[in-house]
This record gives structure tokens, sequence and C-alpha cells, in this order.
């Protein structure tokens, strides 16, 4: 009997011993994301039968908050999908551990992935890698194109413009049809602060992102500009269809001529749109074409605090998998977001994809905005945006103002 319990017990502790490791992967509810994610989960846990993964996901609006509350309190994830921009606070809060450079070595990272990815580096630490990176480009609908008489896509703002004229139908604020998809709190205030105060000879920050520096004449200008698509060449309105994404779905109704948005944006409106649409690299001014210009941002994937010892270990082998060359690949093909890979990127049968090439084009180029109060110094932007749309004020007063709460940000983090 005794020999009996023994070797129950025996098989009992091996039982155990052998049971999986069970971590918890959080990210925002984006369908294409959520979807290959599962898929990846799959193909990771048939190699790893010993780590089984849960996803959850959250609305985009909710997410960041769910996360900050979570995590003090040793609930949450173990290995957690984070804007880029959020890092600063989430990484002097306490919530990332730090990669370790074993198995994440910080030269690597700096000579293999794409260089905005530096923007995330923190002290010299890494705390979190992307699987993907993103630039922006002009979607626009090649059937309105047509029935307007427009031949090719803008390659200048004011081609924009003018192709823009010819399509809009109907008058503010009774449009039916948009010439552009203007929506200052989707990715304009993005092409605005980094695209077009730079096109027009300014920078919108110092050199080590501490200072506001767009409170200038070419920031009065980008600001004049980019209203006067609503305000004096009534090419279209915010909000224009109900929801988060107002441009984006209202071009995939075909109701838009064209809208700018982040290469994340691929599958969405390739699944949607019912309509021929193409894809071209973001317009430059025409007195100074050869000033290219372009946003880059990604999402990462850390490593919280709640992951220790053996959760700690699986969590590494999550990510590892997470940034593989092969994971890359297939997170291109099925969400459409760029290898975040200087040499997966530089694949010259993805530089002449129709879809994909003008997002890659434009990596070279791209300036991704150290940010260390995202959600704060977008508002700045927006609120200023909003003013002069929805208030009349001067663009100039507006970048001012916009600038003041700012570095008020900036400030408060630096100090």
């Amino acid at each position: 009997m005794k020999k009996l319990l023994t070797l129950a017990l025996g098989l009992s502790l091996a039982s155990a011993s052998a049971a999986p490791v069970t971590l918890t992967y959080w990210q925002y509810d984006f369908a294409s994301k959520v979807t290959t994610m599962n898929e990846l989960i799959k193909k990771f846990e048939a190699a790893n039968p010993d780590i089984k993964i849960k996803q959850e996901t959250f609305p985009y609006d909710a997410y960041s908050q769910k996360v900050a509350s979570s995590v003090p309190a040793g609930q949450g994830p173990d290995v957690v999908n984070l804007y880029y921009g959020w890092l600063p606070q989430y990484v002097d809060a306490g919530y990332l551990q730090q990669l370790p450079t074993k198995d994440f070595p910080t030269a690597t990272i700096d000579s293999t992935y794409a260089p905005m990815v530096k923007t995330s580096k923190m002290s010299g630490k890494y705390y979190a890698l992307p699987t993907s990176v993103r630039t922006l480009a002009l979607f626009y609908n090649k059937d309105l194109f047509k029935e307007a008489g427009i031949a090719q896509p803008p390659k200048t703002w004011e081609e924009m413009i003018a192709a823009g004229q010819k399509i809009v139908k109907g008058a503010p604020p009774r449009f039916t049809t948009l010439g552009f998809g203007i929506q200052p709190d989707g990715q304009d205030y993005h092409v605005l602060r980094e695209v077009l105060v730079r096109q027009f000879g300014g920078q919108p920050y110092s050199k080590d992102g501490k200072t506001a520096t767009y409170d200038s004449a070419a920031g009065a200008r980008a600001m004049t500009f980019y209203t006067e698509l609503a305000t004096k060449y009534k090419l279209g309105v915010p909000n224009f269809f109900p929801g988060n994404n107002s441009y984006r779905d209202a071009f995939i109704a075909g109701k838009v001529g064209m809208i700018v948005d982040g290469s994340f944006a691929i599958n969405t409106i390739k699944d949607g749109a019912k309509f021929n649409w193409g894809v071209a690299t973001l317009p430059v001014l025409a007195s100074n074409p050869s000033k290219k210009d372009n946003f880059g941002s990604y999402w990462v994937n850390g490593i919280t605090k709640n992951a220790k010892g053996d959760k700690l270990d699986a969590s590494v082998k999550f990510l590892k998998f997470l940034t593989s060359a092969e994971t890359q690949r297939y997170w291109l093909e099925n969400v459409g977001e760029i290898p975040a890979s200087r040499s997966l990127a530089a694949d010259p049968s993805l530089l002449k994809d129709p879809v994909y090439g003008p997002f890659i084009a434009s990596l070279p180029y791209a300036s991704s905005t150290v940010f260390v109060d995202e959600a704060g110094q977008r508002k700045a932007w927006v609120d200023a945006i909003n003013t002069v749309l929805l208030k009349g004020a001067k663009p100039a007063d507006a970048v001012k103002q916009a600038a003041a709460d700012e570095q008020k940000i900036l400030n408060s983090y630096y100090k």
C-alpha cells in the first residue's frame, strides 16, 4: 500500500510539473489583428505544447486605462500590446519589465529593426518590440477618379485639391460625396504635425524632443493649408459618417474620393470596399517637390511585471515568436502592416507591390514623434484644429495654443 501511495504521489507531482504555463495576452479590438493573433497563437502553441496563450481584447477607447488599472493590481496581461507613444508612462510607472538583453541584445535591435523603432528605446534600454511598423499613404477611389476624368493619383497637395474639387458633390453641411475625408482625430493631425510642418520648412520639435517648435511661420502655414481643405476648398467636413473611423468608413462606403490612412487599414479597406481603389505616396508641395515626409508609428509587445518565474521564461519565448521573421511576414499578409525588420521591409517584391509599395517607400523619410503622453499631446493638436474648423479661430493662434498646451505636458514629464 505504501508503495502504491508513493507511486500515486509521484505521478501526481509529475502531472503538476507537466501542467502548461498559461499566459494572458492583451490587445485592443481591431478585427484583422485579433483574427491574425488567434492563428499565430495556434502556431505557437503547436510548437510549444507546454505554453498556453489566452488572448483578451478591449475597445480601443478603454484599452489604455484598462491596462493601467489592472497591471498595478497584479491582474491582467503577462504580455501586452501597446502603442509606442504610451511607453514612457508605462515604463515610468513600473508596469513593464526591461527585455532581457541576453535574449534581445540592444545592438542587434538597433541594427536590424526599422530606424523609427529607436524612438521606443528609453535610457538606452528596450522594454518592448514591434512585429510591424506603419507609415501613411493616400488611398483613392479609382472609380470616382475615372468618373471625374482624373487619370492619375495626385503627386502634389495642389493636385490633390484640384482632384478633390472635381469629385466632391454637394456643399456643407449637406455633402453627398467628399473630395477628401477630413478627420483631425484620425491620421490627419499626424499629417499636419510631422508632414506639413516639415514640408513648409519647419520642425515640430527640438532634436531632444523636449520642446515644441512648431509655433512658427511654418506651423502657421501648415495649419492654414490643412484647415483650408474644409474652409476654403470645401472638400469635406469632419465626422461625415458616424463612428470613430468616420473618414475610413465613408471611404469604404464609396462616398469619399481620397483619405490619408495607415498601412494598418489595408485589409479593412480590402475587405469592405466594393469598388476599385489604389494607394499612392503622400503628396508634396509643388513649390518644393523634393521635400518628402511621412509619419511612422507602431505597436509594441512588452512583458508586464506580472510575468515571473516560468511565466517570464514563457513570455520571452512568446515575444521571440511574435518578432520572428516568419511572424512578421504572416502579419504583413493578414493585417497589412510593414515588417519591422529592415531586411524584410527592403524586399524588392514588396517595394514593387501597388498596395504595400507606397508605404514601404516612405520608411526612409518617416518620422516618429517622441510622445511622453500620447493622449494629451493628441488632444492639444485636435483641439487646436477644431478651434479653426468649428470656431473660426486664426490658424496662427491655434498653433500657438497647441504649442503652449503641449509644452506644459513636455515640461511636466521632463522635469
